[in-house]
């Protein structure tokens, strides 16, 4: 089965060069929901690729054309719109045929021009080539993207299968004014042969649209078409499980292609991951992915179209166009090397992996106002890093304080409790090694017994009067922050444990216990497992920050997460009140990118949920319902965080940061930044 799912955010620009054909090419960004959404059409228009070659796209005609024209003033029939077109994955589930569009303004009446798109696969190349603009230098060009007194309008006509309608948009970055677009509108509605809608490429084109009050479809709306979006790319060889609901997920082996009707919160180390449920860049699941090296991807009824390879051997190949299930021949499966030879294929060599080498002289608790980078060998790097970002003094942003339990306090309570010769029991334990169930019950038995264990009194009596002489006793977020996290190739994200809104002492000596305990979290385990860290180098320091009570949280990353040839981009996720669910993957956050050169705003998807997470006066958290259809993220608050963002970037020596963000009322608050981990593939 080659390519049954492939798809394609309609629109994305197809390739830098592409111009103003939006979600064309098949991203392999997510959208948060649906991640290969988000390349759409940030790529740049003409004025940043002139200089550039200009490659030949996937569906490039071979053959010889026969004799078309340069440009027709109409399209009256389906012919006239093939004639011209150009096709990207023709034959495929994500065929897209679009056909670019000029309008000159200055001709009298205005004059429309679609182009014979396969010739001149940039705007500017009709232009000069049909000496409309001879001698205009770029300057003059960009004009035509970003002032309203233009002499063209650029845009492009597509035909969106995924809901069997054609749309025109422009360049995401294209400064449309209700005027332009109205005038557009009309020209292409006068000399096109079918219904066409508006495709809006950024907030300000939806925006304008409804002033102009011309009938749209959206970006976002695409994006929920789409039968496949890639969330992490990879091969892989494995048996094909179809896990119907969550109570399967543990008896997943690391030999399986999982297919899950539901995105779970973790997942125990697998070859593959197939969702019928679109979930977000930074879900549990495809951090893991990530971690792991393996492909995941959503693909609609994933179930239903694997039905026939349930149980079977099979080849499996996530890319940014599509995917492909290959069944095995029986000479294949029998060549296959053994699991440890393949996970070391993709870098999971046993012993590889180095956490952080920990001080343990020093036993201080250390307040946030004097942690700083160097900091991390006691208290792990997100610690220190929450301390290096309040000394950064970032305008418009607080962190909200607090103090590191450092590592010391971890070995010393776990040798005092013979953690090592348990851990050495507990691995001896029939069917340990080689029964997932059993090692999730072993790793379970072991974490309740950690938190019993009792900790020294004074050791105890120290975490309280700090929590009661800096934090004031009131509630905090007891946080991990380990050694064996934010390493190079190895993010950790998402695999231990934070206990919120503690408010008693009694709470917090469990709490740290329990942020302790999560090292053997199963999900931690087979992570740290797989990327070759041995239980014996792990360490967990602890932060206990004051709590917030935030209107929205997230998480952003100071790039495109989907291809790292857009510096210039950020992707933000978001939910309403306390970010806990916000990398579940459960639901679907409100996603956007924002791109400092055009200044466009895309989103992805917009959050529907009905409730969110607040603290709630007796400790803990509780959800409310919140109000349906409220956007979480409004144009002002992106470019804020996105400046923010970068911010952050500069305080860690311009390394890409993966940042948690909140906000209360109109402030920004940061409570954490660690290095954006990509994996190599």
């Amino acid at each position: 089965m080659k390519n049954q799912d492939r798809a394609r955010p309609t629109g994305a620009m197809r390739s830098e060069t592409d111009s103003l054909i939006v979600l064309g090419a098949a991203l392999a960004m997510v959208l948060a929901s649906m991640p290969a959404a988000a390349q759409l059409a940030r790529k740049p228009s003409y004025y940043q690729q002139q200089n550039q070659p200009l490659p030949e796209g996937p569906a490039a005609q071979l053959a010889p054309r026969p004799a078309v024209p340069s440009s027709l003033p109409a399209l009256r029939s389906q012919g006239d719109f093939d004639q011209l077109a150009r096709v990207y994955d023709a034959g495929t589930p994500m065929q897209l045929a679009h056909v670019l569009f000029a309008v000159d303004r200055q001709a009298k009446p205005a004059r429309m021009y679609y182009i014979d798109t396969p010739r001149y696969q940039l705007h500017v190349r009709f232009l000069r080539d049909t000496r409309l603009v001879p001698n205009t230098i770029k300057r003059e060009i960009d004009r035509n993207y970003l002032v309203p007194d233009r002499r063209f309008l650029f845009g492009t006509l597509s035909w969106q299968q995924n809901i069997g309608t054609f749309t025109y948009e422009f360049w995401e970055g294209d400064r449309l004014t209700a005027p332009l677009l109205r005038q557009a509108d009309a020209q292409v509605k006068a000399s096109f042969f079918a219904p066409v809608k508006f495709k809006t490429n950024s907030t300000l084109h939806e925006r304008v649209a409804k002033e102009s009050g011309i009938d749209f479809v959206s970006q976002e709306a695409l994006i929920r078409e789409q039968p496949f979006l890639p969330m992490n790319l990879g091969t892989a060889t494995g048996r094909v499980r179809i896990v119907d609901d969550e109570s399967g997920i543990n008896a997943l082996l690391p030999d399986d292609i999982a297919v899950l009707r539901q995105v779970p919160i973790s997942l125990p180390p697998v070859a593959g991951v197939l969702t019928e449920r679109p979930s977000t860049a930074l879900s549990h699941v495809n951090l893991l992915a990530k971690g792991w090296g393996i492909p995941n991807a959503y693909v609609r009824d994933a179930a239903t179209v694997l039905k026939a390879h349930a149980g079977q051997w099979v080849a499996l190949k996530v890319a940014a166009s599509g995917y492909e299930v290959r069944r095995l021949a029986p000479e294949e499966i029998a060549a296959l090397p053994p699991r440890a030879v393949r996970t070391a294929a993709t870098g999971a060599t046993p012993g590889s992996a180095r956490a952080i080498r920990p001080d343990l002289r020093e036993t201080r608790l250390l307040p946030l106002a004097s942690l700083r980078a160097r900091n991390n060998a006691q208290c792990g790097t997100k610690a220190a890093n929450l301390g290096a970002m309040l000394a950064a003094h970032i305008p418009g942003t607080s962190v909200p304080d607090g103090f590191c339990i450092p590592f010391a306090h971890y070995d010393r309570f776990m040798r005092a409790n013979g953690l090592a010769e348990r851990i050495a029991r507990m691995q001896q334990q029939p069917g340990f090694a080689s029964d997932p169930k059993a090692r999730q019950k072993a790793l379970a038995q072991l974490r309740d017994e950690i938190v019993q264990w009792p900790v020294d009194a004074a050791t105890a009596a120290g975490w309280r009067a700090a929590w009661q002489s800096q934090l004031g006793g009131g509630g905090v977020f007891v946080r991990s922050s380990s050694n064996s996290e934010d390493l190079p190739g190895f993010s950790g994200a998402g695999l231990y444990t934070t206990v919120p809104n503690v408010k008693t002492g009694d709470a917090l000596e469990v709490a740290v216990k329990k942020v302790w305990a999560s090292v053997f979290n199963p999900e931690a385990w087979e992570a740290r497992s797989a990327a070759g860290f041995g239980a014996e180098s792990v360490l967990m320091g602890v932060f206990v920050q004051t709590a917030i009570d935030s209107t929205n949280a997230g998480v952003m990353i100071t790039r495109d997460p989907f291809d790292a040839g857009h510096p210039h981009v950020t992707y933000i996720s978001a939910k309403r009140g306390i970010g806990i669910r916000v990398v579940e993957g459960q639901r679907v956050a409100e996603q956007v990118m924002y791109s400092s050169w055009s200044k466009a705003i895309q989103v992805l998807s917009r959050s529907a949920e009905e409730t969110s997470l607040q603290l709630d006066k007796e400790g803990g958290v509780k959800e409310v319902p919140v109000e349906v259809g409220r956007n979480v993220l409004t144009d002002e608050l992106v470019v804020r965080l996105a400046n923010v963002g970068a911010a952050v970037k500069r305080t860690f020596n311009a390394v890409d940061q993966d940042i948690e963000w909140a906000t209360v009322g109109d402030r920004i608050v940061l409570l954490q930044a660690r290095p954006y981990v990509e994996r190599r593939r």
